[in-house]
């Protein structure tokens, strides 16, 4: 069992940055690849962001390549989602979790755990 927890979300201008955080607990978190989802109203989740178990490697939706990065500590069992430029479409609930497998990494149905989100709102 592990539990998420999503930090760091707010109201920030267009154009602004915030910083994701996502604490870990319970099983080893170092044990697990993990990813960054969304959901904005009236929208299925999507996938933003993952990160192998090192964090030497990582994935990016093409919506947010080059300004988004997602980081991990995992002496801190934490992972971090680097949030710059953003903009009104980038405003949603972002979710952390844990991927079991699977070769994709954006598909939802490869991550089990789940935190409860932060809600992130980018203002025109």
């Amino acid at each position: 069992q592990v539990q998420l927890v999503e930090s760091g979300g707010g109201l920030v201008q267009a154009g602004g940055s915030l910083r994701l955080s996502c604490a870990g607990s319970g099983r080893t978190f170092s044990s697990y690849a993990m990813g960054w989802f969304r959901q904005a109203p009236g929208k299925e989740r999507e996938f933003v962001a993952a990160t192998t178990l090192s964090g030497y490697i990582t994935y990016y939706a093409d919506s947010v390549k080059g300004r988004f990065t997602i980081s991990r500590d995992n002496a801190k069992n934490t992972v971090y989602l680097q949030m710059n430029s953003l903009q009104p479409e980038d405003t949603a609930v972002y979710y952390c979790a844990t991927k079991i497998g699977g070769s994709s990494w954006s598909s939802i149905s490869n991550y089990n755990y789940w935190g409860q989100g932060t809600q992130v709102t980018v203002s025109s």
